[in-house]
């Protein structure tokens, strides 16, 4: 898998050697090589931009799709009320050249858009009753965990479920949280797909391809 970076809950962080392409907005999207993926037609609801990830030399590698309610840090509710799904697109590459040009870094893989995926819904995350102070160590530790569980997908933590990509059954790998869940897995069309969501099952989900990323702007 990537090489790993710690990060904080802002989306400038630097991502898995990929530097985030700062600040939402279309343009992002419409430099990316690769098919965007969102929610199929089933979904209804509110569907919104996120932000994309790009090498230093500005190529776009890998971004987010917003379905539903748009989230905020859960921590004041007892009871948390947001829908909410998110689904990742990671470009799938053989090789990518380090951000110095001297060599190059491991291959995107499924478990890239499950770290993705993991550390998406950790930005939007924050256990009630912990102290401000606290969160900084309890995000460490929480993207340590994320990063273990996303390099062993066939661990005892994550389990599998069929869900279609562009109308055909795909497998997914799928695991839990009391924070929301998060699932991950490979499209026909040269892109790895992580997702997470809180609020909305995964099970009735459904992924296609996006036609017109303008939908979602």
């Amino acid at each position: 898998m990537e090489t790993r970076s710690r990060v904080g809950a802002q989306a400038s962080a630097v991502v898995g050697g990929w530097p985030t392409a700062g600040g939402s907005g279309v343009d992002g999207y419409l430099r990316a090589p690769f098919p965007w993926y969102g929610l199929d037609d089933a979904f209804t609801g509110e569907r919104w931009l996120m932000q994309v990830g790009a090498s230093t030399d500005g190529a776009v590698e890998h971004g987010s799709l917003g379905h539903g309610d748009e989230p905020s840090v859960r921590y004041e509710a007892a009871e948390d009320k947001e829908r909410f799904a998110v689904v990742v697109t990671v470009a799938d590459q053989p090789v990518r050249h380090s951000a110095d040009g001297t060599g190059v870094l491991d291959a995107t893989t499924v478990s890239s858009a499950a770290w993705l995926a993991g550390l998406g819904l950790l930005s939007y995350t924050w256990p009630l009753q912990m102290d401000h102070s606290l969160r900084d160590d309890w995000l460490e530790q929480q993207t340590e965990t994320a990063w273990v569980l996303a390099d062993d997908l066939e661990s005892p933590a994550w389990t599998t479920l069929q869900l279609p990509v562009d109308g055909e059954a795909t497998t997914f790998h799928y695991r839990e949280s009391e924070f929301g869940w998060v699932l991950a897995g490979t499209t026909g069309r040269g892109v790895h797909l992580g997702a997470y969501g809180r609020g909305m099952s995964a099970y009735g989900l459904g992924f296609s391809a996006v036609e017109d990323i303008e939908t979602y702007a």
